[in-house]
Parts: structure tokens; sequence; C-alpha cells
């Protein structure tokens, strides 16, 4: 047992979609601290919450969380997994969240960073305090270099580093973590769809005779928004992201070293040389751009 991790007490886990929530509470528990998952209803895997200490509850049901994570002795809050913002006409607070709504429609007044980060600040006006998945976890991190036995062309690292420049720019006005760039051209960039999505919409595009970039270009690009929150939300790659790059017959991914969570590290590597993609962690600017 680490006992500075026990004494730090439990670690609440706001679990959307995806493994990424999962694989951090095993690294917690590695490390000899107790998990808690305050499962979002709609997003977390209802079979992959089971095994674990949790309750389920909405995303702005503020009550419910306070009182869940006190219960189980919690003080540190981690916000991680998949999540496309719900409309805020589809929310369902609860008593506390509906004596919040003036700041809660403040908030969606922005980009996602921005809705994050006032949600984070009242958790921790509350006495909880947020924490970064990589705080807690570190090795979830990518670092610099190949995942897997495949490497970047010299037109692809082309287009990693327009992808940056791009991401440098949009990041700014709160619009997305991911931009698609073939021969120098922006083909597509990641706004309240996410990821998955947009890498949906490219395929199809593809298939549409839209796109006419030969199979096997291009490179989907992802980096922390300049300024970010990176308590709140890094950009993350998974064995799917890799799937969804390869079904839109892109080249490769590249993500900010050091500033990009990576889920299954071995299952993404093997994906990537099953499926002939290269993915590289590459040095951005520094965290955020």
């Amino acid at each position: 047992m680490n006992g500075s991790a026990d004494a730090e007490g439990p670690l609440a886990i706001v679990c959307a979609g995806g493994t990424l929530p999962f694989t951090l509470a095993e690294a917690a528990r590695r490390r000899g601290r107790g998990v808690f998952l305050y499962a979002l209803r709609g997003w977390a895997d209802p079979e992959k919450v089971a095994p674990y200490p949790h309750e389920w509850g909405g995303l702005v049901q503020f009550g419910r969380f306070f009182r869940c994570a006190r219960r189980h002795g919690c003080r540190d809050v981690v916000f991680i997994g998949t999540l496309v913002r719900p409309s805020l006409w589809r929310l369902r607070p609860d008593l506390t969240g509906l004596l919040l709504a003036p700041r809660i429609v403040s908030a969606f007044r922005g980009g996602d960073d921005h809705l994050l980060s006032a949600l984070g600040r009242y958790v921790e006006e509350n006495g909880f305090r947020i924490v970064g998945a990589h705080e807690i976890a570190p090795e979830l991190l990518v670092d610099e270099g190949p995942v897997g036995s495949i490497l970047p062309s010299d037109r692809d690292r082309g287009d990693i580093a327009v992808g940056l420049d791009v991401l440098g720019v949009t990041g700014r006005f709160d619009i997305g973590q991911a931009v698609v760039v073939a021969g120098n051209r922006v083909l597509a960039v990641e706004a309240a769809e996410g990821t998955d999505r947009m890498l949906e919409r490219l395929a199809a595009l593809r298939r549409d005779g839209a796109v006419r970039w030969p199979a096997g270009t291009g490179v989907l690009v992802k980096a922390p928004k300049p300024g970010q929150n990176t308590r709140i939300d890094l950009p993350s790659v998974g064995p799917k992201t890799v799937e969804m790059a390869a079904a839109a017959a892109l080249a490769g991914i590249a993500v900010a070293a050091r500033g990009t969570i990576i889920a299954e590290p071995q299952s993404v590597a093997a994906t990537a040389d099953r499926t002939g993609l290269f993915v590289i962690g590459v040095m951005a600017a520094g965290p955020g751009q």
C-alpha cells in the first residue's frame, strides 16, 4: 500500500465515455489509491463501470455528485472520458444545478474549455480539488516519438507542422483540439461534433468524392488549445481513434507529446501497425502550444 496515496483519500472520477476513465482508475489503484466513479448517464459504459464503487448521475447534477463524493471520502476529482456537450435544453439538473442556472447558462456561452473550466471552478468552490489525469498517472501522457513501428514520411511531417499551426490559431477561439491536413490543405477541423464524428464526416466525404486525395495521405493532428485548462480536458487518443483514422484513409496520427493522453498504448501500437498507420508524439510549442 502506498501510504501517501492512501492518505489523500479515494479519487473521484467523473466518468464519461470511452476506456480512459478505467485506464486511469487502474493506474490509481496500482498506486494504492482507492477510486469512486461518478458515471455520467448516456456516456459511461455500464459494463465497465460495474466492477468499481460507483454512482450514476448527470453532468450538472451537482448536489448528487457532492453527496456521493463526500460519502465515499473523496476530495480530489478528475474529469475524464469522451463527452460531446449536450444541448443546454436537454440538461436535467438537480436542485443544486437549478440554483446555479444563471452560471450554467453563462458557461454554455463559450467553447468546451470555457464550459468545463466553469464547472470545475464550482466544484472547487465546494471544497473539492480538481486534478488532471496526468497528475495522477503521468505514464498516460504520450511521449515524443512513434507509438508502433511505422514512421511518418517527409510529406506527412509537413502536414503535421501545418496542423499544429492551424490548432494554434483555432484553439485560441476554443474551437477544437483536432484537425486533418493533407498536402498542406486543411480537410477537416474539429468543432462541436468531436474527433470521432469529424473523422466519420471525412470518411463520408472521401466516399462521396468530395475529398480526392489518394488513400493513405493526410494526418490527424491533435493538441491542447493555447491556454487550455489541462486539469480539465486534455486531448486523447486510443485504439478507436486509430481505427477511425484508418477508415478515413489517412496516413497517420500526430499528437502533442506530453500534452495528450493515450488509452491502451499497446493496443494503439498494435492497431496502428495492423492498419498501416503511424501514430507519433511530436513536440508542440508547449502546453496548449
